[in-house]
């Protein structure tokens, strides 16, 4: 838009606001535009970022409207605007050219938004596939061979598996007795023969140990519900489904799509509880009394089959030393499966180490999944907003790392805990441990969610200029100053893949940082799989920024990044 072209459009709408008597404070008047703005760009589903604390030359990345017309209304120039003296006449051409200028804005502002959003509808498309193969079978236990026990919860013990291929049917549909035991004979053959490698156990079968659930399948799959919500579409036969239909009044529990960074449940069914190894030495009271007479245990239990990972993270981290730049990745690794729970109305309300997993990619970059849904917070309305009116009302499943606000909570008539930024929380301190500290909420350092002050946080030495603001607004106490994943990981993507665009970028506005957005998405369609590093961690960790692009979080990202910056290059110039 050409100087005079604004001076023009300044002029006829500042002729058109005397004419019409609207001479209001110019906040209403930036309200009306940004609300035609928001009407244009069409409704959001996410609560707006806070912002209050960052000095007001960054409020622009949280605002389009806080220009010209409002500091003329600060500065007085209201009072003024009587009569017909030129000087009048001028501070209304300055009133004019202001407002022409903020509709210069919210054209930018819409342009921006159009391509966030078509950025956003093309990788959108490309769905996540999960590296396993899909099998048609597998809805009983008797369909997998099971290993060796892998690991063991205060509610579950998990084996290795595989799925068990059976033998081409034969043209004659009869076989005699002999046949039969021949058959059996190389099943149990082939049995072993899988046992002798682990590389033949691509899949975990998850035992959940059931005490007061009863036997019944229906009752067994309403007393664990929770566990189904990362299951696949197909993970439980038909049957199976219209129990859990008819348990839940005609609709269905709420399941996860596939993510990268989520675990997926493959198939899910009840079963007879075996004998499995180890049992009696490692959980003997949760077996039934037909395989311990001493144990309390029933009959039957929910089983779960899904991927086998070689680590946990605790695990993972116990053996090995991480660069600042994998370390990053694995936050936000991290940041992007908690933003997809959110995004989906689930809470894990579990977060720790012991509950991701770890697994490589090609190029020996860790891939981190969230897994143990038991504790989930997951309603039919989607809302992360849970009514606390009584202490019997299950806050979540670990009390070290709940985010303060949950910590805090006093149950009472019309108190509600708000867990849309709960697992964020978690997530700043488990950052901790990936950077090969103490997670300063356990025993060690001693720290208490729910009385803790910020100044107490321990230094993350280890990690970027970068990562440690990231994690220091993670850990803020008040929920409304702390920033959502979607920012925190829009935060960590800038400072890791945009660094040319922050150069400037207060002068430079939104136009480069667009530019740089459609830089980013041609060299992730070029590059398909593979990132820009050439590992396929950092392909899953670009599409997804892509295709969840939100020009209001992006502008708060970007105005975190360089108020953190600012503030350091002060800390720098005092020193």
């Amino acid at each position: 838009m050409s100087v005079k072209r604004v001076i023009s459009r300044g002029l006829e709408l500042g002729r058109s606001v005397f004419q019409l008597g609207l001479l209001k404070p110019a906040g209403r008047v930036a309200a009306k535009l940004r609300a035609d703005r928001l009407r244009a760009a069409g409704p959001s589903v996410r609560a707006v970022q806070p912002q209050a604390f960052l000095p007001s030359r960054y409020r622009y990345y949280r605002t389009s409207l806080r220009g010209l017309a409002a500091q003329l209304q600060a500065a007085g120039f209201w009072g003024r605007l009587s009569g017909g003296s030129p000087r009048n006449r001028a501070v209304c051409l300055a009133f004019g050219l202001g407002v022409g200028l903020i509709e210069q804005q919210l054209e930018d502002d819409r342009t921006s938004s159009a391509t966030c959003q078509e950025i956003q509808a093309v990788f959108r498309k490309k769905s996540f596939q999960r590296p396993l193969q899909p099998f048609s079978s597998g809805y009983k236990l008797e369909d997998y061979v099971i290993g060796k026990q892998i690991g063991k919860g205060s509610n579950a013990a998990v084996y290795e598996a595989a799925a068990f291929v059976a033998p081409p049917k034969q043209d004659d549909t009869k076989h005699s007795v002999l046949q039969a035991m021949e058959d059996e004979g190389e099943r149990e053959m082939c049995r072993s023969l899988m046992c002798c490698s682990l590389r033949n156990f691509p899949l975990a079968i998850k035992m959940m140990w059931n005490f007061g659930a009863g036997s019944s399948s229906e009752a067994i799959l309403r007393s664990m519900s929770q566990e189904l919500v990362p299951a696949g579409p197909s993970a439980m036969e038909k049957e199976m489904e219209q129990i859990i239909v008819d348990g839940h009044f005609g609709v269905l529990p709420k399941r996860l799509s596939a993510h990268p960074n989520v675990i997926q449940v493959y198939r899910v069914f009840t079963a007879d509880v075996p004998l499995l190894p180890g049992a009696r030495e490692e959980y003997p009271a949760v077996l039934p009394a037909r395989l311990n007479p001493t144990g309390f245990g029933n009959n039957r239990t929910l089983f779960l089959v899904m991927k086998n990972y070689p680590y946990t993270l605790r695990q993972y981290l116990g053996e090995t030393r991480v660069s600042p730049r994998q370390g990053s990745l694995m936050l936000l690794q991290l940041l992007e499966g908690v933003d997809n729970l959110c995004r989906q109305g689930v809470a894990h309300r579990d977060l720790k180490s012991d509950n991701v997993l770890l697994e490589f990619d090609s190029d020996g970059c860790p891939r981190l999944v969230i897994s143990d849904f038991g504790n989930s917070l997951s309603q039919r309305d989607s809302s992360l907003e849970l009514p606390f009116n009584s202490e019997c009302v299950e806050r979540g499943g670990n009390a070290a790392l709940m985010a303060p606000e949950v910590a805090a909570a006093v149950p009472g008539k019309g108190v509600v805990i708000d867990y849309s930024k709960a697992d964020a929380w978690a997530v700043g301190a488990i950052t901790y441990e990936i950077f090969g500290q103490q997670n300063p909420f356990y025993r060690v350092v001693g720290l208490e969610s729910r009385k803790y002050k910020e100044t107490q946080l321990p230094p993350l030495c280890a990690a970027s200029a970068d990562v440690q603001l990231v994690v220091r607004l993670l850990l803020r106490r008040n929920p409304n100053k702390r920033p959502s994943a979607r920012v925190a990981a829009n935060m960590l993507h800038i400072s890791i893949w945009g660094q040319s665009v922050l150069a400037n970028q207060e002068e430079a506005g939104m136009g480069k940082l667009s530019d740089w957005l459609m830089c980013r998405s041609a060299v992730v369609l070029l590059k398909g799989c593979r990132g820009p590093g050439g590992n396929r961690v950092e392909a899953e960790l670009q599409r997804s920024f892509l295709a969840n692009l939100e020009l209001e979080e992006l502008r708060t990202a970007v105005g975190f990044v360089l108020y953190g910056r600012e503030q350091r290059h002060l800390c720098m110039m005092s020193a």
